[in-house]
């Protein structure tokens, strides 16, 4: 009898490498339908202001070659806008108008790290990746159709930036530069996150792995910038995708040529993801995960020490950003005059917004409001864990012991309120330091911009309320808080106008916080807002005690 081989019929073989990538298209699709929001929307923020906002109000603001002179050399002169936002090359429309979207290098970076985490680690943590591949679904789609969504959403950001400043009156090759080194920063940090998805089993641990990369560049660059202020271009600038998209000198020069450093470092980074994704079992990492101990710790025992360790990390990132830009504020409020130079048109808007006829004074309380918003953020992000906790049955198993409902809530709410009141104030504390140290009188000037900044909490906790009553009556819909947030950010900002309806400005929480230190201090807005704040959050509590428990 003629032996049967086990082969399995030629008309059925796959090449392997074409079977890896099997499956893309239809992930590519799932991908988008999921980020159908917050795609087009980190797209839209990044993109659309450049040129409605950044060059439009500089045009408006300043309109002689003295008063853009003097803008580069406050710029210049001051080390911490420097290693904020870059150096400023020429004194330009167009170099002045993007200068500080220089930020906007980074941002774009923490997008598409989370948009690649988010559907590659992400999705094997919960086990969907596991799930796909016992279908006709290939080794390398996920990662494919994952970075397909990053990269295309960088692209589209730099276009529709390009768009944006090429619609106003600079020229189109310097808009055209900046839009592409936009996108090359994404793209770059992109490749980032794919090759720290394939380290860690746990998806935060590879988000971790990822933002210190951004932020170890971030500071690379800062550092560089500053040291180089006066010379030419320090090394350090050199090691950071931020450095080298400010190196392409959008409007002096357009240096399209260092775009190459951006492509071929998102090339190499990207065939050794896949070389790592190829060397590593579905679900694993190549970084082995340490044990765990045999029993929780005493500070584990109890709902808010379980919150404690859940929430610490981004507590300590916000508070140190917020911090940072505190530092900022004080820094450059002693020399506004200059750096604003004969330009009445700000002026008029820094003292209207600010409160007061005092320079100084109107830009730390309208400074303060828009580190507020960032708090603001902060405080949504904490008070949606209760959300993503219940919606990954995490809630449940801590709900089944002897926890009550309010506890559990009480247990995220800490530092929800706590956590932005705390980055506030450590934010106003520095501000205050450095600009009472540069105008010689600590003690005043530390009290005012600490009041500047602490004044904002009850409206920053408004956001958290509004956050509380849409998980306990509407949970599906929690995530609109965010949608609220970005409406007080868009009248904060359209309220900066002038001719603005007061009615209008009104809606923004933010703008019934006493105006200090350019007004008195007036106790009774703050009393009401910490009034409806509680109101809300009982809502929404007791909403929650009465509603069952729902995952994804």
């Amino acid at each position: 009898m003629t032996a049967v081989t086990a082969t399995a019929p030629r008309a059925f073989e796959t090449p392997s490498f074409a079977g890896d990538f099997t499956g893309t298209w239809q992930l590519l699709r799932l991908y988008l339908r999921r980020d159908r929001i917050i795609l087009p929307l980190w797209v839209l923020l990044l993109s659309l202001p450049l040129g409605s906002v950044y060059i439009k109000s500089l045009e408006k603001i300043y309109h002689t070659p003295a008063d853009f002179q003097g803008f580069a050399d406050g710029i210049l002169s001051n080390p911490a806008e420097l290693a904020m936002y870059g150096p400023i090359y020429n004194t330009s429309l167009g170099a002045s108008g993007v200068w500080k979207a220089g930020m906007f290098f980074t941002l774009i970076g923490v997008a598409t790290i989370l948009t690649v985490i988010r559907h590659t680690r992400a999705d094997e943590e919960t086990g969907r990746t596991e799930l796909l591949a016992s279908t006709r679904v290939g080794r390398f789609a996920g990662l494919t159709a994952a970075l397909i969504v990053a990269y295309g959403g960088a692209l589209a950001t730099g276009l529709i930036g390009f768009a944006s400043i090429a619609s106003t009156s600079v020229p189109r090759s310097g808009s055209l530069a900046f839009g592409l080194a936009l996108a090359g920063s994404g793209i770059v940090f992109a490749s980032v996150a794919a090759i720290a998805a394939q380290l860690s089993a746990s998806a935060r641990v590879a988000r971790g792995i990822a933002f210190a990369v951004l932020g170890v560049t971030y500071t690379l660059r800062a550092v560089g910038d500053v040291r180089a202020a006066a010379g030419p271009t320090s090394p350090l600038t050199w090691l950071a995708p931020q450095g080298w998209s400010l190196q392409v000198r959008a409007f002096a020069g357009d240096h399209f040529a260092v775009l190459l450093l951006h492509l071929l470092t998102a090339t190499v980074l990207t065939v050794i993801a896949y070389y790592l994704l190829a060397h590593r079992d579905t679900g694993a990492g190549l970084i082995a995960e340490r044990p765990g101990a045999l029993a929780a710790g005493p500070a584990l025992g109890s709902p808010l020490g379980l919150a404690w360790r859940l929430q610490r990390g981004t507590l300590l990132a916000w508070t140190v950003g917020l911090g940072l830009y505190g530092l900022m504020i004080g820094s450059v409020t002693n020399g506004v005059g200059k750096q604003l130079g004969s330009s009445q048109t700000i002026r008029d808007l820094i003292t209207r917004m600010g409160g007061s006829e005092s320079l100084e004074k109107s830009l730390i309380s309208y400074a303060f409001t828009m580190v507020a918003l960032g708090a603001a953020a902060y405080s949504v992000s904490a008070a949606l864990r209760l959300h993503s906790e219940e919606s990954t049955a995490h809630a449940e198993a801590v709900l089944t012991g002897a926890v009550s409902r309010t506890r559990w809530v009480a247990s995220h709410l800490t530092f929800a309120l706590l956590g932005p009141a705390l980055a506030l104030a450590v934010s106003g504390l520095l501000g205050g330091l450095i600009y009472g140290r540069a105008a010689g009188d600590v003690g005043q000037k530390t009290g005012q911009v600490l009041g500047a900044a602490l004044v904002q909490v009850p409206a920053v906790w408004t956001f958290t309320a509004i956050t509380v009553l849409l998980f306990g009556l509407l949970p599906r819909w929690s995530t609109v808080a965010w949608g609220f947030l970005t409406a007080a950010i868009a009248v904060f900002l359209l309220g900066s106008l002038a001719g603005a309806p007061q009615w209008f400005r009104d809606l923004n929480p933010f703008e019934h916080a006493p105006k200090v230190p350019g007004e008195a201090f007036t106790a009774t807005p703050l009393v009401v807002l910490v009034l409806v704040d509680v109101a809300l959050i009982t809502v929404g509590l007791m909403a929650f005690r009465r509603r069952d428990l729902r995952s994804a």
